[in-house]
């Protein structure tokens, strides 16, 4: 049984480095009292960062990481080095049982390759899907899976990801019954490709602690209708970065009009608590993130060029999932589905 009070943090990845992750770490304390870390990395450089955040002295631990997973490596070279890299040893002590959750901001694909091969699929689960919640006009975000860590997948895939998701949403939501949609061309049951109308058959025929609402476009992921959406890795991460795109446009737009003349700024005075809660509404840092659905274990990939809050808000996440037993809501949801055979795994 895991520590569910301890989560491993890779000190030393992301763009922003130790330590903008330092930062985040004591904040996650300061919110989440009774909360303990394992900070993996450069034990010098770590206990030398450690002098700004005294106060993180009680609840953390150092073990050391003599070598970093880089940004260019790739995946088959980081397995490689799994034993000896601040990553490796995070998704180690998940393993091992030290910690509940590992968190890191580093390079996405040698964590995905790193955490399935140390931990393992969750049986009846072909693969891991890359989960997220992003912001909506709703009551909640929506979680989106999978973004990015399967391109192709079949009907079996999806189902799986729509069960996988559902359940986290639960979690993190606090639903009883999440609205699951997948992605799609268009909302009428004729369309799209085979699988994707055969996963949205399955999923009506099943019974689950979801609820079913079919297709949604790409237009309507922020509506706030669905807590669900589920897609292929490569439709999910297009969407996810045209989204961040978005929302960087609209924010850059804004600043531009408001700097444009005496009479802007003195609109943009006037309208600043409006524009502040634009801000923070879209700001990636109160949404930061993502977890490796699938496996058997917690592991959350923070955005490289995280925030301290940001960072902070990856680590609540992962907390929040291992205290509400995610792992084996997801089992459980899995054994109860009635329709094993959909599709073949691809």
């Amino acid at each position: 049984m895991p520590d569910q009070s301890t989560i491993a943090v890779d000190a030393m990845g992301g763009d922003e480095g130790l330590a903008v992750m330092l930062a985040g770490v004591a904040q996650a304390a300061g919110r989440h009292a009774g909360m303990r870390f394992i900070l993996v990395g450069d034990e010098l450089r770590v206990a030398e960062g450690l002098k700004k955040h005294p106060s993180l002295l009680a609840h953390a631990e150092v073990v050391h990481a003599p070598q970093v997973v880089g940004a260019s490596d790739k995946p088959s070279q980081a397995i490689r080095r799994a034993r000896t890299t601040s990553m490796g040893i995070a998704i180690d002590l998940v393993k091992k049982g030290r910690a509940g959750a590992a968190v890191s901001s580093g390079n996405t694909g040698a964590m995905m390759a790193m955490a399935k091969l140390s931990l393992r699929m969750l049986p009846g689960i072909d693969r891991p899907a890359l989960a997220a919640p992003l912001p909506t006009l709703g009551a909640n975000d929506v979680v989106m899976l999978d973004l990015g860590a399967n391109t192709e997948v079949d009907a079996r895939n999806l189902v799986q990801f729509a069960v996988m998701g559902a359940a986290y949403a639960r979690i993190i939501f606090d639903l009883e019954s999440p609205r699951v949609a997948l992605l799609n061309i268009g909302s009428e049951d004729q369309k799209g490709t085979d699988v994707i109308r055969d996963a949205a058959q399955a999923l009506r025929d099943a019974t689950l602690p979801m609820t079913f609402t079919g297709f949604v476009e790409g237009d309507k992921l922020a509506r706030g209708d669905h807590d669900v959406i589920v897609c292929d890795g490569f439709a999910g991460n297009i969407a996810l970065k045209t989204a961040e795109g978005t929302a960087r446009f609209v924010a850059d737009l804004l600043k531009r009009a408001f700097t444009s003349s005496l009479r802007s700024k003195f609109g943009f005075l006037v309208s600043r608590p409006a524009t502040r809660l634009l801000r923070d509404h879209l700001d990636p840092n109160n949404h930061n993130g993502a977890v490796f659905l699938g496996l058997n274990g917690i592991v959350v990939k923070s955005h490289g060029g995280a925030s301290a809050n940001g960072v902070a808000t990856a680590i609540g996440n992962a907390a929040k999932m291992v205290r509400a037993d995610l792992i084996r809501r997801i089992a459980d949801d899995l054994g109860d589905f009635s329709k094993p055979d959909i599709g073949a795994a691809a």
